[in-house]
């Protein structure tokens, strides 16, 4: 009788579940299905093709798939490669402290295309992903102008304390933050516009709400200074290397697919007023399936007129780590990232370090999280283009997320991780 067993069977989103199949016969066709339904009652799925072995089995670490949305063996390939039966449906937990994704792997003994099977399964097995270790603590910031969500590892602490930044989706996301509190950062998931009494839309933006957000932090309790981290994607990475730049609490910065100036909304902080380089609406492209391509939004930030906006990082007193995906389809974050390196090198300044994937999108998020090649971006009411290819874009997200853990533990002090 087959059998289908993941292990382990409750994990941390972040970690690789073992999948086996055992009970086929010999050389035996099988497809292997995950599912998950998110919370607002969207379909995710993925499925591949396997050829059992010579003692009626298939294990995925060791395994390829001969076919289905991957091919080759891909241990995690039925996590990573699950597209949304809505089309534009991004995965992204929402409520990080009370539910884990329930994920649904079956097997059937023939090979199948359409969902719902005609015929049931052979074998099936349910396997819980997490977003906080047991312990984690979340609690809801509204401190001065401040808004978002503390996450307090388990134990005494101090602990190595982190800011999270999203971009242009607005609001408040949590899942990055919790992930990176399961593995020992104080973590403030921080929201600047379109979350509770902030701004509806991202307008002018401010850095000394930005410091006074590092304050708060600085001043927990579960925080050990002197200096904080900061993890950072899109919009919210050109915040980042703004505080980088110009706070003196930032140590450590990782900005992923950013861009190396001040674009669209000035940016003021105290005396000081950044001009934004302007965003070129007119170039947006729309694509055959009326998905946005946002990629040639962005003047060249090294054209003399713009030399205002372009971030002066050689003030950066802590260390800055930059993650670009080659395409992406976003924003041109390669060419942006090599600028800031270029800048560097010539003004003989050592403190940062670029991480660039080839083929990976915008979207590089915690390993675990299904590659999104497109989905809606309620800011412009549209689907908006992120480009990559789905396995390198997986690659990139594996080891970029234990490189940023390796650069934070470096610069802002080593962090107790915990598992399920």
């Amino acid at each position: 009788m087959a059998s289908i067993s993941a292990t382990p069977k409750s994990s941390l989103a972040d970690e690789p579940v073992k999948i086996c199949v055992t009970g086929l016969e010999p050389s035996q066709l099988v497809t292997i299905r995950a599912s998950l339904t998110d919370e607002k009652g969207v379909l995710f799925q993925a499925r591949a093709f396997y050829w059992s072995d010579k003692k009626g089995q298939v294990d995925l670490t060791r395994d390829a798939a001969s076919g289905g949305d991957y091919s080759g063996v891909q241990p995690m390939g039925l996590f990573l490669f699950m597209k949304p039966e809505k089309p534009f449906s991004r995965l992204k937990k929402r409520d990080v402290m009370n539910s884990p994704y329930e994920v649904r792997l079956d097997v059937f003994d023939s090979l199948q295309l359409v969902s719902p099977s005609q015929e049931p399964p052979v074998a099936s097995q349910s396997v819980e992903r997490w977003y906080t270790a047991p312990g984690v603590q979340r609690i809801p910031v509204r401190h001065g102008r401040v808004r978002g969500a503390l996450f307090l590892p388990a134990g005494n602490g101090p602990f190595p304390g982190v800011i999270d930044l999203f971009g242009g989706v607005g609001g408040l996301v949590e899942f990055r933050a919790s992930l990176l509190a399961s593995r020992g950062f104080t973590t403030l998931a921080l929201a600047y516009f379109a979350y509770e009494d902030l701004p509806s839309f991202l307008g002018p933006m401010d850095l000394e709400y930005f410091e006074e957000a590092a304050e708060f932090l600085l001043k927990h309790p579960k925080v050990r200074g002197p200096s904080l981290g900061i993890v950072a994607i899109s919009k919210g990475a050109e915040i980042a290397l703004a505080m980088a730049t110009y706070l003196p609490q930032i140590g450590a910065a990782v900005c992923i697919n950013g861009t190396n100036a001040v674009h669209g909304n000035p940016l003021s902080y105290r005396d000081l007023c950044i001009p934004p380089i302007p965003y070129k609406r007119e170039c947006m492209l729309i694509t055959d399936h009326g998905v946005v391509d946002f990629s040639n939004l962005y003047e060249d930030p090294g054209a003399k007129l713009h030399q205002e906006s372009v971030l002066p990082v050689e003030k950066a007193q802590g260390k800055i780590l930059l993650i670009a995906g080659e395409s992406d389809g976003n924003c041109k974050s390669k060419a942006f990232a090599t600028a800031i390196m270029e800048r560097m090198k010539k003004l003989g300044k050592t403190h940062c370090a670029l991480l660039s994937y080839p083929k990976a999108g915008h979207l590089i998020e915690p390993p675990g999280s299904p590659f999104c090649y497109d989905s809606w971006l309620p800011a412009v009411s549209r689907p908006v283009l992120w480009g990559g290819e789905a396995q390198a874009h997986a690659a990139a997200q594996v080891h970029s997320w234990s490189e940023i853990q390796k650069f934070l533990h470096l610069h802002i002090g080593p962090a107790k991780s915990s598992s399920l």
